[in-house]
């Protein structure tokens, strides 16, 4: 069924046997330049009414576009941030130094260090001829473990200095073997350890105390059965050597 309407520049149709879905629809006259019957200049007839453009529609992206030229030209944010970068001068403070130093007294957490036996390895200031603890079958197995990781590549698993990295090119360790190092204190391997000495890097970052005496008990342990005779083996023991 189609319906003319009384404006003759829209034609509506209504078709209700073959579209009942669809609602009435709008057909307007295409774009044409001169006369119009209703103006003179250009017929904008193709445009859709402004009932059809809600005004709202166009506030969501007028306030986008504002904001978007407002905030493009500002550049307090991360881009400027109030700190200071290392040795950075500072005028707050009358050393002009940005980086203050510690309070007097103050200690981190954790690294108190009071026990100068334990963490430095002396006793009166000097080299500590004891073990600030008990040395059992655990410590042992624990020092035997950071000793494969930290000391067998160069020292060798047995202490002769033969590791892989001297093997391939590094300079060779003293044997812990020698006399000399098997009269020394425990507290000067602790030393060693800690500050490192000739071409032996300190191991004060990677080995936690505890652990640096671990490996010094096993290293006493490796120095004794390096030198120990078949009579000083237990009975139970002398068949896995023989």
């Amino acid at each position: 069924m189609r319906i003319k309407n009384k404006n003759k520049d829209t034609e509506v149709t209504k078709d209700t046997k073959d579209r009942p879905w669809a609602g009435p629809s709008t057909r307007r006259r295409p774009f044409t330049f001169g006369p119009h019957p209703r103006h003179t200049l250009v017929s904008l007839s193709f445009l859709p009414s402004l009932s059809f453009l809600p005004f709202v529609s166009f506030v969501p992206f007028v306030s986008s576009l504002a904001a978007a030229l407002m905030f493009s030209g500002c550049r307090q944010d991360m881009h400027d941030q109030p700190k200071y970068v290392p040795l950075r001068e500072s005028t707050f403070f009358t050393d002009l130094r940005s980086a203050r130093p510690l309070v007097e007294g103050t200690v981190a957490r954790g690294h108190l260090h009071d026990d100068p036996l334990l963490y430095v390895g002396k006793v009166n200031g000097q080299d500590a001829t004891v073990f600030p603890f008990r040395v059992d079958a655990a410590v042992m197995a624990r020092g035997r473990e950071r000793f494969d990781i930290f000391c067998a590549p160069c020292h060798g698993r047995t202490g002769q200095g033969d590791g892989m990295v001297v093997l391939r090119g590094y300079r060779r360790p003293p044997s812990i073997h020698q006399d000399r190092l098997r009269d020394a204190p425990v507290g000067h391997f602790f030393d060693v350890v800690t500050n490192g000495f000739g071409a032996m890097p300190d191991y004060a970052a990677q080995i936690r105390a505890e652990d640096r005496w671990a490996i010094i008990a096993y290293v006493r342990a490796l120095q004794l059965s390096g030198h120990a005779t078949l009579d000083e083996v237990p009975v139970a023991e002398r068949d896995k050597i023989r």
